[in-house]
């Protein structure tokens, strides 16, 4: 038995923050559909079942065959999860008769039971569902409840399952993590050796027996993902690592040359290539959000596949895709979650280029690539840049996107995270960015009508990007920055502040 825990996928768009909590306990896990149960289950030591969207009362419910898992590998069932293990073996699942989302207080807590171990009446926890339990299979014994849902928790009897109808890996249910450790580590007896030093060791060796004396080219963004992985490919092949930094003249102010010039000293072969004009002119004229990033995506693996040509017998791209990327482009590893926007680097490649691809954090979430840059020593600095979108400020345009357009937000974006630093805010804020809407509004300026561009402002909170809240900047701040932005940015005459969380937002507006 390994210490890993598998994790089954019906579809939940929490199912990746269940991930992102079982690894804060040190310990590995992977995300599988629900329908695609690996066979070699004995190298999971424990199994969670994830959320849905679905009912377990519809004719399309997903039902896995988990007769080589139930009563055999420690199993939780979270929502959907529980509901399935309730339903499917004895219990009797209906519609709730009152609306069960949001924050509860758990009550009449088993307090001897392992499963709730220094977890106390009273906790917060975060129900989202339409259906409750309305009883529990015959061997099953209640172990918690909430004052609207009398089967908050139970386990079954003679097997170490249990079922829960909150969701401990969101952050609103306080001691989400103490009760995934309660299941992890004091029931299912997992280690927790999941360490970023360890991830290193263990990547490092699986690069080097990957891609030998290959050559690989990687596109370096400067953010924290590319620079994490350039390092990583750099340690494991040294000068076989060809660093391309691409100008699609959709950065933020000044920062093709900065970017460069960070590089120097870190003992990387990065190349600089400016093709902003390829970029503006494939994207003239177009306002769709998705066919942007999909423009953006085309361009860049051709400007890519024209670098390659430059290198001799190179044979992989490199890029520096972290988990996110692909939760919200497909289902990381092929299940039913929901898209909800393409990534511009998720998706492979043309048939025409033969380069393969090689991703060293395709299973990393944002706060563990940092985790893991800091221990192969980048400098934290480095590590603290807020990310920035890879179809950089054209999905910061809304509408069609035009080279003044792109003038006028660099300088509005400047502007912004410049007083974000002056004012000590940048290491308080995960994310931060202007946006330029495609609206004009009537202002006055020196007793003249003005009929100018709309900007609005953006800072969340977060650790991930999974879900994200606003920052409540200060009003000073606010006042001081909107002052700047429409004296100092010809086109701008109004400046407002998104206070939108994810969700029910994303991050980005497109």
């Amino acid at each position: 038995m390994q210490n890993n825990v598998l994790i089954l996928d019906f579809g939940s768009q929490y199912t990746q923050l269940i991930a992102r909590r079982v690894r804060e306990l040190n310990i590995f896990c992977e995300i599988k559909p629900y329908n695609k149960i690996p066979k070699n289950l004995d190298e999971y030591g424990a199994v969670i079942l994830s959320g849905s969207p679905f009912s377990v009362r519809a004719e399309d419910a997903p039902q896995p065959d988990l007769s080589d898992i139930k009563g055999k590998i420690p199993l939780l069932g979270i929502c959907y999860g529980a509901q399935y293990l309730a339903h499917f073996f004895g219990g009797n699942v209906a519609p709730s008769d009152t609306r069960e989302y949001g924050r509860a207080k758990l009550t009449s807590i088993t307090a001897d039971d392992p499963f709730f171990y220094e977890i106390s009446d009273g906790s917060q926890v975060w129900m989202s569902h339409s259906d409750t339990i309305k009883s529990l299979p015959d061997h099953a014994v209640r172990l918690a409840s909430t004052t609207d849902v009398p089967i908050a928790a139970y386990r079954l009897e003679g097997e170490t399952t249990f079922g829960i109808q909150f969701h401990p890996e969101v952050f609103h249910t306080v001691q989400g993590g103490k009760l995934l450790e309660n299941f992890l580590v004091h029931i299912a007896s997992l280690e927790q050796t999941w360490t970023p030093d360890a991830f290193v060791d263990t990547t490092l060796q699986d690069l080097k027996d990957k891609l030998g004396d290959d050559k690989v080219i990687l596109g370096l963004s400067g953010g924290v993902d590319s620079t994490v992985a350039a390092v990583l490919l750099h340690k494991a092949i040294g000068s076989n690592l060809h660093c391309i930094f691409v100008n699609n003249g959709l950065l933020r102010k000044n920062e093709f040359q900065e970017v460069l010039d960070q590089y120097q000293h870190m003992g990387l072969n990065v190349r600089g290539v400016d093709a902003s004009a390829r970029f503006l002119n494939a994207l003239a004229g177009e306002s769709d959000p998705e066919k942007k990033r999909k423009i953006i995506g085309g361009i860049f693996i051709d400007v890519f596949d024209d670098e390659a040509h430059k290198v001799k017998n190179v044979k992989w791209l490199a890029q520096g895709t972290i988990y996110p990327d692909r939760i919200e482009s497909v289902s990381a590893s092929g299940g039913p979650s929901a898209t909800i926007k393409s990534h511009h680097n998720v998706g492979g490649l043309p048939d025409y280029m033969k380069l393969k691809i090689v991703e060293p954090l395709m299973m990393l979430f944002k706060d563990e690539v940092r985790r893991v840059g800091s221990s192969l020593g980048v400098a934290e600095e480095r590590l603290g840049r807020h990310p920035f979108p890879g179809p950089g400020l054209a999905i910061r345009i809304l509408g069609d996107v035009t080279p003044d357009k792109v003038a006028i937000l660099q300088e509005v974006d400047a502007i912004f995270i410049e007083g974000l630093k002056k004012w000590d805010l940048y290491n308080e804020v995960w994310q931060a960015g202007a946006m330029l809407l495609p609206v004009n509004s009537v202002g006055v300026m020196g007793d003249e009508r003005t009929y100018e561009k709309c900007v609005a402002l953006r800072a969340v909170e977060s650790t991930d990007g999974m879900t994200a809240d606003w920052v409540n900047l200060p009003y000073e701040f606010l006042q001081k920055t909107s002052n700047e932005i429409i004296n100092r940015v010809p086109g701008v005459n109004r400046v407002v502040y998104d206070i939108s969380s994810k969700p029910p937002a994303t991050i980005e507006w497109e």
